[in-house]
């Protein structure tokens, strides 16, 4: 049966956005795979799914990614890649690949809404690499989904991509999935990375998880690079990549560069006025432009290049009590139980580092009485973490949007202070927030799961092995005939 689910708007990936051999060349989990292996339904296709397919088949396990889409493909759109993320990228072999596509920005800089005077400054570069051990990135969308998809794909011995897989329900407890076509797919564990409107998160939270309008809505753009680099006074937009923010009443705008600074990616938040929830929809370039009419002359030249954009509603959503279904055969990951808002910029990592987790807790997998736990320590390890940055997303809004006034003026004056070298603490401007930036780009995925197995899952979960092989054997012949 042909999915229900719309064409996408895709954009080709970069040439060079390749990575097919790789994954046979990576070890991960210093060696380690699990002795039982799973069959693991992973349901969506998305950066989430694919990055936690990718983990768990490294960590030994069977997977099946069930994806509603006729044809896998990414919008036209830019994602920043902190260090916390492309520390795992770099782990998992892409390295090289990011190097040729993706851009090293400088900094964060923060500008005036009119004037262009700037506000705010924090560095980064090959600094900020040595110092977090990974570089911050800026790279295209469709270039991130390629690399994942040749990561994943390529373990074709564990990985099978299902496309026109629409999951209209789950049984949680078999556990299966019911596919719209009317056929079900068992498996031993279904992981639900099927974004903000999850099909899985209602069944783990057991109703109806509506959003809550924001209040605001976003164009998407992507410029030529060439047609800044005509005009002297946007020249330097290009040859010192930055990103670099225009902060306004009730709006703001976000740039850098990508694809080898070729091109030139824009994101502009304001008030919302009709939009709908979905990153393929499209808007009108001259509503666009209107919408920020009086900004920075500069910005009023640069959007006159813009011929087409996306545009979309953004909503949010309250952490959720638990990720994990009573049966502690279901989990939630990414979008699905932890949907960001972009003014942090972090969905992407967030859904990556879920991945990360995933599989290294089910590396050690050895005993069916260890599945259960995994999972909720998994949802230990990240819920209060992604929690934390959700919150600090939603100040970002609040930040970025006050009206001019009092309250402007302050934010204007401290963001200024940071950048002249104060101390940066509590900083409007987060990114020079030293405490923030520690810990939110220092963290390691690998590493904080390592250091939880070595002071609490080693005692908690690990002795449940000692259950016996005879328990192990059975579950397995169970687990066969299931299939």
């Amino acid at each position: 049966m042909p999915s229900n689910a719309p064409l996408k708007p895709f954009v080709a990936a970069d040439d060079a956005a390749r990575a097919e051999n790789v994954s046979q060349t990576t070890t991960l989990y210093g060696g380690r795979k699990a002795s039982l292996p799973l069959h693991i339904a992973v349901v969506g296709c998305g950066l989430g799914g694919l990055a936690a397919a990718h983990a768990l088949a490294k960590a030994g396990h069977r997977i099946t990614i069930l994806e509603d889409a006729p044809a896998i493909g990414e919008v036209g759109a830019g994602i920043q890649v902190s260090p916390n993320l492309s520390r795992l990228l770099i782990r998992w072999g892409l390295g090289e690949a990011l190097e040729k596509i993706a851009v090293m920005p400088e900094g964060i800089e923060f500008r005036r809404w009119q004037s262009g005077e700037k506000l705010g400054y924090a560095a980064w570069g090959n600094q900020f690499a040595k110092e977090y051990g990974a570089p911050y990135y800026h790279i295209h969308r469709a270039d991130f989904h390629r690399l994942l998809y040749d990561l994943t794909i390529a373990l074709k011995d564990q990985v099978t991509l299902r496309l026109k897989s629409h999951v209209s329900s789950i049984d949680p407890e078999t556990p299966a999935c019911k596919l719209s076509s009317g056929e079900t797919v068992k498996c031993d564990l279904i992981i639900g990375a099927d974004g903000v409107k999850s099909t899985i998160r209602e069944a783990v939270v057991g109703h109806a998880d509506s959003p809550v309008p924001t209040g605001d809505a976003a164009y998407r753009a992507i410029v030529p690079s060439d047609k800044l680099l005509a005009h002297p006074e946007l020249v330097e937009l290009v040859e010192n990549p930055r990103m670099v923010g225009w902060l306004g009443p009730g709006r703001h705008i976000m740039t850098y560069c990508i694809r080898a600074k070729k091109e030139f990616n824009m994101v502009l938040l304001h008030p919302d006025d009709g939009s709908v929830e979905s990153w393929q929809a499209e808007g009108s370039a001259d509503k666009m432009r209107g919408d920020f009419e009086g900004w920075d002359p500069k910005l009023q030249k640069i959007l006159s290049f813009v011929p087409s954009t996306l545009r979309w509603k953004l909503m949010d959503r309250k952490p959720l009590d638990t990720w994990v279904h009573p049966s502690g055969k279901v989990a939630l990951l990414g979008d699905a139980c932890h949907p960001m808002l972009p003014y942090r910029a972090q969905g992407a990592a967030m859904a990556v580092e879920d991945g990360a987790v995933l599989g290294n807790l089910f590396s050690r997998l050895s005993h069916p009485s260890q599945i259960a736990p995994l999972l909720y320590a998994y949802e230990t390890l990240r819920l209060p973490r992604t929690a934390k940055v959700q919150a600090s997303s939603r100040l970002n809004q609040y930040i970025f949007h006050l009206e001019d006034g009092p309250e402007q003026v302050k934010r204007d004056q401290e963001m200024r202070q940071a950048m002249h070298g104060e101390e940066g603490v509590n900083n409007p401007n987060q990114w020079a927030d030293k405490r923030k930036t520690v810990d939110l780009m220092g963290y390691d995925a690998d590493k904080a799961v390592d250091e939880w197995w070595a002071e609490r899952g080693e005692k908690e979960i690990g002795k449940l092995a000692d259950s016996g092989a005879e328990a192990t054997r059975r579950w397995l012949q169970q687990a066969e005939a299931r299939l």
